[in-house]
């Protein structure tokens, strides 16, 4: 073979150049594909929405002593954390983020075990508190007993905003999240059953301590509420209207984009038929833009509706507010539960006086149970429902560790027939729905001596 036919033909300098190009050119279509396909599954895409202590996300509950220690927790300097938590707490005790990111610093020295909890704090900020509080308030209690057989818990606080879209990116990084054995969410039913379906896949218990939407009913063998199924909460108050209080024609405002309040309706329509009553027919949804509450009431009164029931989604009470306001008493109202809120009391005063709604807990009904007290003390105040299922879904979660700490362990360990454990009135039991098994308290709001407007439970 001659020498010439050995020699490799060097291609001309302008065969690189398009090739270079080509590579640039696909470089630049793959490359950003890739990263929008994987931003929204990674935690870095809700970041600004987690905590374990490194950072503030209830901004309104903020103190110089509170940023310090989140600025020490971020530099993994916790001692300083939680000398700077602790002196926090002494200015405001009513802060459930700064316990929760108190406890988060003192677990952060030994062997712990994660679990998180997405709450609506940018849109709802009170909701949010009151959830959190029942969570911090059974992580308290169990790290200063010396933990789950010997793990303090630490919790992450996650913002959702109730928003389904935000939900999807929690519940992605949630699952992908090894540490985190179970998560306490979400607040609304919408929220919650845009989670589920991701929770039930990637196999991470979800107990939700406030959703009730009859879909989440038997969703999937993760998925808990520690709140009763909803045909248990609607029907007590459709038979008060009827047979205690005479009102057989009943007309409903409800939110059709709340899965929680279809459900709710839905029962309640049902009940009101059983119990000899009937639905008037109107046309009053607060969900849409161009809810108008002096329409909505004339065309109930002009119906001859006897009552009013109002189901507002969470983050739109005020709706049901304005309309109890051009109310004025003409029509005894009744509600679902999302109404017991102190926005119901403090901007609805006078309007919302007799307003009657069921809830799964009421500090007064039962004197025995430590946890109203006990809550009392830990914030300064009475505490509602939310804080309530809340610490509820936190013991499941807790007594269910205890047997196993692993993801699947923990399912099995709430799934099995004889799980029970102390809540913060009646034991926490789950049926082979999900469900909780409970039921419901009817309540009213009065004019109470020296404190105001309040919910009294009706005896």
């Amino acid at each position: 073979m001659s020498q010439e036919t050995n020699k490799i033909k060097t291609p001309p300098p302008i065969v690189f150049i398009i090739i270079v190009g080509l590579i640039a050119l696909g470089a630049y279509n793959f490359i950003p594909g890739l990263l929008k396909g994987k931003s929204s599954d990674t935690p870095g895409a809700i970041a600004n929405r987690v905590s374990l202590g490194n950072q503030i996300l209830v901004t309104s509950q903020t103190t110089a002593e509170k940023q310090a220690g989140v600025t020490a927790f971020a530099e993994g300097n916790y001692q300083a954390a939680i000398q700077k938590f602790q002196a926090s707490l002494k200015q405001n005790r009513n802060d459930p983020e700064t316990v929760i990111y108190l406890n988060n610093a003192t677990a952060s020295n030994g062997s712990s075990l994660k679990i998180a909890v997405s709450v609506p704090i940018g849109s709802n900020p009170n909701v949010a508190q009151e959830i959190l509080r029942g969570v911090a308030q059974a992580q308290d209690q169990i790290n200063n007993s010396g933990g789950i057989n010997g793990a303090k818990l630490q919790v992450e606080i996650v913002n959702d905003d109730n928003s389904p879209e935000v939900v999807r990116d929690v519940a992605k990084a949630l699952t992908k999240d090894q540490n985190i054995l179970a998560v306490i969410g979400h607040n609304a039913s919408n929220a919650s059953l845009e989670a589920a379906p991701i929770y039930q896949q990637e196999k991470l218990v979800m107990v939700t301590p406030t959703s009730q939407a009859n879909n989440l009913s038997g969703f999937g063998s993760y998925i808990f509420r520690t709140v009763p199924n909803i045909s248990l909460m609607a029907a007590p108050l459709a038979e008060y209207a009827v047979k205690t209080a005479g009102q057989t024609n009943i007309a409903i405002c409800y939110d059709s984009q709340a899965p929680d309040n279809i459900s709710f309706k839905d029962e309640f329509v049902a009940s009101l038929t059983a119990a000899g009553g009937k639905l008037v027919p109107t046309v009053c949804d607060f969900s849409t833009p161009s809810f108008n509450p002096d329409n909505a009431l004339a065309d109930a009164v002009s119906k001859g509706a006897q009552g009013l029931m109002v189901a507002p989604h969470i983050d739109r009470i005020d709706r049901a507010i304005s309309l109890a306001r051009i109310n004025r008493g003409k029509l005894p109202l009744y509600g679902n539960t999302t109404m017991y809120t102190f926005q119901t009391l403090k901007d609805g005063q006078k309007s919302v006086d007799g307003l009657v709604l069921p809830v799964p807990w009421h500090p007064a009904t039962n004197p025995g149970n430590t946890f109203p007290e006990n809550a009392r003390q830990r914030w300064g105040g009475v505490v509602n429902w939310r804080t309530a299922t809340s610490f509820d879904a936190t013991q499941a979660v807790i007594a269910g560790l205890r047997q196993s700490n692993t993801r699947e362990g923990l399912q099995q360990a709430l799934r099995n027939p004889s799980f029970s454990t102390a809540g913060a009135s009646e034991d926490v039991k789950f049926l082979p729905t999900g469900d909780r098994v409970g039921k419901p308290i009817l309540v009213q709001v009065k004019q109470v001596a020296n404190t105001g407007y309040n919910f009294v439970p009706l005896r």
